[in-house]
């Protein structure tokens, strides 16, 4: 197994397949690196190296108590990249991973990086506040945290509906789908489960994405019933440097897997520009 030793003696897991120009992947919660699998096996088989890690406390990496935070998350990602002495990098976020990505280059700079993907991505900031109208309200995230403490296996079970629009007129449902998310969520730890629930929806990325000085690609579908586009792909392309929205139309949260076709065009086409 690939792993790499942060220096708080964390052992985080890692993908590395393929050959040629470097894509990073982030997942989101409560997922592993594995979450990228459709995305990874296209662009390796495209002439990409494809790389993709556990977050702390996720999939097969280690679960410590301490550490469950945005910039722990991103210290972990530069740990990965300056290990394996990855250059000229497109990283990609899904969901958290999006706000790891935006935290990477507010910590870590630009150096190592030529661009970014951004979908279904949290920043600016999921929070509802002055600033951000449309943004979700405190007790959404509260009976997220209540569900995770109180019956976290059934609850991911649930929220796969939404995660992948099941709920929605003319939805394909795949019990498969909804296995591959119970599983994986379900190799996250408890404690890492329920902290990163507060590092999604309230960290602001604002500082973040203003650094992000390259191209980078927002991509969100309209009909995300877990993170709103409103209040923050929108938002996020007016505050990005050089960013660009796509939307896709009707699409959920889990858009890697239900656009999964349609995403691997978009990273490759965005990858050869």
């Amino acid at each position: 197994m690939n792993t790499v030793t942060t220096r708080d003696g964390t052992i985080i897991r890692y993908t590395d397949w393929g050959d040629g120009p470097v894509v990073v992947f982030s997942h989101g919660w409560p997922l592993q690196g594995d979450a990228w699998e459709d995305q990874m096996m296209f662009l390796a088989d495209h002439g990409y190296r494809v790389v993709a890690h556990d977050r702390r406390g996720h999939g097969l990496s280690s679960k410590p108590w301490h550490g469950n935070d945005m910039d722990h998350y991103a210290d972990d990602l530069a740990a990965v990249i300056e290990s394996l002495g990855l250059e000229n990098i497109m990283l990609v976020g899904h969901s958290t991973g999006g706000g790891e990505v935006a935290r990477y280059i507010g910590r870590h700079g630009t150096g190592r990086v030529t661009r970014a993907v951004l979908v279904g991505a949290v920043t600016p900031r999921m929070l509802v506040g002055p600033d951000n109208p449309n943004g979700v309200p405190l007790s959404v995230f509260d009976e997220i945290r209540a569900g995770v403490k109180n019956d976290r296996s059934q609850f991911f079970k649930d929220l796969t509906t939404p995660f992948y629009g099941y709920n929605r007129p003319g939805a394909k449902d795949s019990a498969g789908v909804r296995e591959t998310f119970w599983l994986q969520g379900s190799q996250s730890s408890i404690r890492a489960a329920y902290a990163c629930i507060k590092q999604f929806s309230e960290t602001d990325f604002t500082e973040d994405l203003k650094k992000m000085t390259f191209p980078t690609l927002v991509i969100h579908g309209d009909a995300d019933q877990i993170v709103p586009i409103d209040a923050t792909a929108r938002r996020a392309v007016e505050i990005l440097p050089q960013g660009r929205l796509v939307v896709y139309e009707g699409a959920p949260h889990g858009l890697p897997t239900t656009h999964k076709d349609r995403l691997n065009a978009d990273l490759l086409a965005f990858l050869r520009s």
